[in-house]
């Protein structure tokens, strides 16, 4: 059995997350629903100066002292695996967790970010063409994106991350899982010139995010045409995303994901079905209120 329904205490746990928006997103959706005993914590490693090796004690202190469910964000998402007890399908495949439900003492393990990038890639570019992308980041979230992106028909798949090994590591896996999707691993600097006969584009990497500013490859490499997506949500207009949206392409950005990993998890915790249009609209106001341009419905 799970958490009595109106009962929950979820945590975040990941470093340099003091902006994250999860927890505004998650207790306004509780409250339209009458969860009134729902609330959302921050367990930022940075602010305790624990390092992301040691996430898994973190999972299990923070269950020790009442959590029900929490969110795993970078840098934990592998790390924790060794923590739980039992992993779901889309976790075990992925290799990467970022959300883990208590159950009777017993750790679950799930991935939301392959659903949720599944589910913000049908909804924000429902008619691109998928024949062949090229995917910066191999990490938890990366790994997530790559199997979601086999799963939505891609034929090409070529990833890049700063760690070869593991971008050869997901290819293989991916190949695997989905033998009609050809994976091949590049480095980093032959990004540019794999987009030049690329239909789309993802970044995965935390490039572009507050604390990690840039981008994952020279943006004059983006061409018109070219459909660019981005699982960066702060900011939500990143670098890439400006650059790409300058040239006329078609974009992704981050807040599509953002909300589709929540609406997945929020269930999966409380056992009850979110409204994704409210919370993506909830999203979109608390965007506006810290005056940041937003993409949500331009992306459409």
């Amino acid at each position: 059995m799970g958490p009595e329904p109106s009962r929950h205490r979820i945590g975040l746990v990941g470093a340099g997350i003091a902006t994250s928006l999860s927890p505004a997103l998650h207790t306004h959706e509780a409250d339209a629903l009458g969860l009134t005993g729902y609330r959302y914590d921050l367990i930022d490693l940075d602010v305790s100066g624990v390092p992301a090796e040691s996430a898994r004690t973190v999972l299990r202190d923070a269950v020790a002292v009442g959590y029900t469910g929490l969110n795993v964000t970078h840098p934990c998402k592998q790390v924790v695996v060794a923590a739980l007890d039992e992993l779901s399908a889309d976790a075990r495949l992925v290799g990467a967790v970022n959300t883990v439900v208590v159950r009777d003492g017993r750790l679950v393990g799930h991935n939301t970010d392959h659903s949720g990038f599944l589910a913000a890639l049908r909804r924000g570019l429902p008619d691109t063409t998928l024949d062949r992308v090229v995917l910066a980041g191999a990490g938890g979230a990366g790994s997530a994106v790559a199997y979601a992106l086999a799963a939505a028909g891609v034929r090409d798949l070529r990833i890049a991350d700063a760690d070869p090994a593991r971008a050869a590591d997901v290819c293989a896996r991916v190949a695997a899982a989905f033998p009609s999707t050809r994976t091949t691993p590049i480095l980093v600097d032959a990004i540019a010139g794999a987009l030049r006969s690329s239909d789309g584009v993802v970044n995965a990497s935390p490039i572009g995010m507050v604390g990690h500013p840039g981008t994952p490859f020279d943006p004059d490499a983006l061409h018109p045409g070219l459909w660019v997506a981005d699982i960066v949500y702060r900011p939500l207009r990143t670098e890439l995303i400006s650059a790409a949206t300058a040239l006329g392409c078609d974009v992704l950005d981050g807040g599509q994901m953002l909300v589709a990993q929540a609406a997945d998890t929020f269930a999966l915790v409380t056992g009850i079905r979110p409204d994704p249009e409210r919370m993506r609209r909830h999203l979109g106001e608390l965007l506006a209120a810290q005056g940041v341009p937003t993409l949500l419905e331009e992306s459409r």
